[in-house]
């Protein structure tokens, strides 16, 4: 890490969810017919938390096949919250060129920060000492999300990615895409943090050596991951509980 850092002045507040898959169907179903439910929950919790940054760690919606009043209404969630939001497309809802973040609605939210669409692969907020970044799916196909590490070049570095963690992945038989991520994969990024989705169950991943976690999908875990990285230099990890409707299948 550069010396030339400055050291935190405050603690910073991140919240991290993932597969929200907004949708009209089954997510919308769960709620009562709104669709956006989840996502509402989960940017209420970052609200409560004091949060100042959240993200969403791939499949925030379940497809592009979805109405416009759904995209406009989720437009309207996200900047009520007031804060920014750092989406990273998955392979539910890849960053393709006719990606629902490229409809009107969603691209004239201007706290909304989507990698692979607004920015390449990385945003910085110069003012926090803090870059999130990540590889986004940029279509349907395989891809390996932490191929290439990034360099840091703040006091505090997030990295996302969206695919299934196995300590050491086999990559020599592609039947299907899988997204594998690795335990070298995940020491190699340097991160502070390495936000994950894909998973719709909220659990640390990797060795001693990493912050790594999957937040679970809202419905199926019921909470979202509290990200504090403190004056002191730690990164402390708890979860909140949401106040929405849960998956069926889902267990305490």
């Amino acid at each position: 890490m550069p010396h030339a850092m400055p050291p935190p002045t405050r603690d910073i507040v991140v919240v991290h969810s993932s597969d929200l898959h907004v949708d009209h169907d089954y997510t919308a179903r769960l709620h009562g017919g709104d669709g956006t439910a989840g996502l509402a929950g989960v940017l209420s919790a970052a609200s409560g938390a004091g949060a100042d940054v959240v993200v969403l760690a791939g499949d925030t919606f379940d497809c592009h096949r979805v109405p416009t009043d759904l995209l406009d209404r989720a437009a309207a969630v996200i900047a009520a919250a007031a804060l920014p939001v750092v989406v990273l497309p998955g392979n539910h809802d890849p960053a393709v060129p006719d990606a629902v973040y490229h409809h009107g609605a969603l691209a004239e939210v201007e706290n909304l920060h989507v990698l692979g669409v607004t920015h390449d692969e990385a945003v910085v907020f110069a003012d926090l000492g803090l870059e999130i970044w990540g590889r986004p799916h940029r279509d349907y196909g395989d891809m390996v999300p932490f191929e290439r590490p990034r360099p840091r070049t703040t006091r505090w570095q997030i990295a996302m990615a969206h695919g299934h963690y196995v300590p050491v992945p086999d990559r020599t038989t592609r039947l299907r895409p899988s997204w594998l991520i690795g335990d070298d994969e995940l020491a190699a990024t340097g991160a502070d943090y390495v936000a994950l989705g894909h998973w719709n169950r909220a659990v640390k991943v990797g060795n001693a050596g990493v912050i790594a976690y999957y937040s679970g999908s809202p419905e199926y875990a019921g909470t979202v991951n509290i990200v504090r990285l403190t004056t002191a230099g730690d990164v402390a990890v708890t979860r909140a509980e949401l106040d929405i409707a849960r998956e069926p299948s889902a267990v305490d």
